[in-house]
């Protein structure tokens, strides 16, 4: 009787050493790990509630400190509460905040089938003199740029995330007659300087996938986290693109848990929101790489594949229009109107 004592005195030890398994996978950040029980996270109302009051606090502060006290909210694309515009040096929080960790979306069971453009951009300046064909195709002067948004405009379309996307994919959530969604690969600073000002004075909205190994070193070609929590404040979606901007394919288990929870800790650490969608580094993934994406609560996966037709089959396979430092406006209406 005493060993069968000692014997369940230890088993209830262990598990509360070890952390009592819940109901989804038990993956960490860092290869080997354990996985431990995590306190609940706030309400979607107790978390705007604590928002507003950092915002309030912020807007008390001196100037000086005011920008590093920007708290991390996203506009609205879920339930939101209405909120006076307060001005944080040129940042200013829109009228609708969002619950920070947004709805959880979840498919009805309805098979969907949708055309929507999924623009992909990377670097938005001038290249170098010295530039390689790689970096002088993926970049986009600002003046051109300027110029696609303008004709974007004017050609009726209207600029959403990839939530409403995927709204309308899992729960038929209406969308505008011509919607179009505009992507940057990588993180650059000159998505920050160049794009964000553009995107900003024609309230055009957009998505960032920022490598978060790159920003946490500082590297001077990449965002700093000050500047994602800026542009997440005025609505633009910054979403998971890797540690390292290393391939996805073919790799084990434990490197892709590293790579996909490492990078949702990351960014949810910095701006207080989970990432839920993925931009798969050079495109390159496989299975592994979706079933690890997947089981990590992503909820989508964006490839380099050319289309802008996306399923319910297939949301960690959706496609995306490249967008190329010749794409003169001209070229972008024909792309953005083709059926594929």
């Amino acid at each position: 009787m005493k060993r069968y004592l000692l014997c369940l005195a230890l088993a209830l030890s262990a598990l509360f050493l070890l952390g009592f398994p819940g109901d989804g996978p038990l993956l960490t950040a860092e290869p080997g790990g354990r996985a431990v029980a995590v306190v609940p996270p706030e309400s979607a109302a107790e978390r705007i509630q604590r928002l507003l009051a950092e915002q309030r606090a912020a807007d008390s502060r001196p100037t000086e400190t005011a920008t590093s006290a920007v708290p991390a909210v996203a506009p609205s694309e879920a339930q939101t509460v209405a909120v006076t515009e307060t001005a944080v040096t040129e940042t200013v929080v829109t009228e609708a905040v969002a619950d920070a960790f947004r709805a959880e979306l979840v498919w009805d069971g309805q098979p969907r089938t949708t055309r929507v453009p999924v623009l992909m951009y990377h670097y938005l300046s001038v290249p170098p003199a010295d530039a390689n064909i790689y970096r002088k195709d993926l970049s986009v002067s600002p003046d051109l740029f300027a110029r696609q948004l303008e004709r974007i405009q004017a050609e009726g379309y209207t600029t959403i995330s990839l939530y409403d996307l995927l709204a309308h994919l899992w729960q038929g959530a209406p969308l505008p007659a011509k919607p179009v969604v505009l992507t940057f690969d990588d993180g650059y600073r000159d998505n920050y300087t160049n794009a964000f000002p553009l995107l900003r004075e024609r309230g055009m909205r957009a998505t960032i996938f920022v490598v978060t190994d790159f920003m946490d070193e500082e590297r001077p070609d990449y965002l700093t986290w000050a500047m994602a929590r800026e542009m997440l404040a005025a609505g633009i979606s910054i979403e998971s693109h890797g540690r390292n901007h290393i391939s996805l394919k073919n790799r084990d288990r434990d490197y892709l848990v590293w790579q996909a929870l490492g990078s949702l800790e990351t960014i949810e650490f910095e701006l207080g929101v989970r990432p839920r969608f993925v931009s798969y580094p050079a495109g390159e993934f496989d299975d592994g790489t979706i079933e690890v994406f997947q089981s990590a609560n992503y909820w989508a996966g964006l490839t380099t594949i050319q289309g802008a037709t996306h399923s319910t089959d297939n949301p960690f396979r959706l496609h995306r229009v490249r967008i190329r430092g010749s794409t003169e406006p001209d070229e972008l209406v024909r792309l953005l109107a083709l059926d594929w």
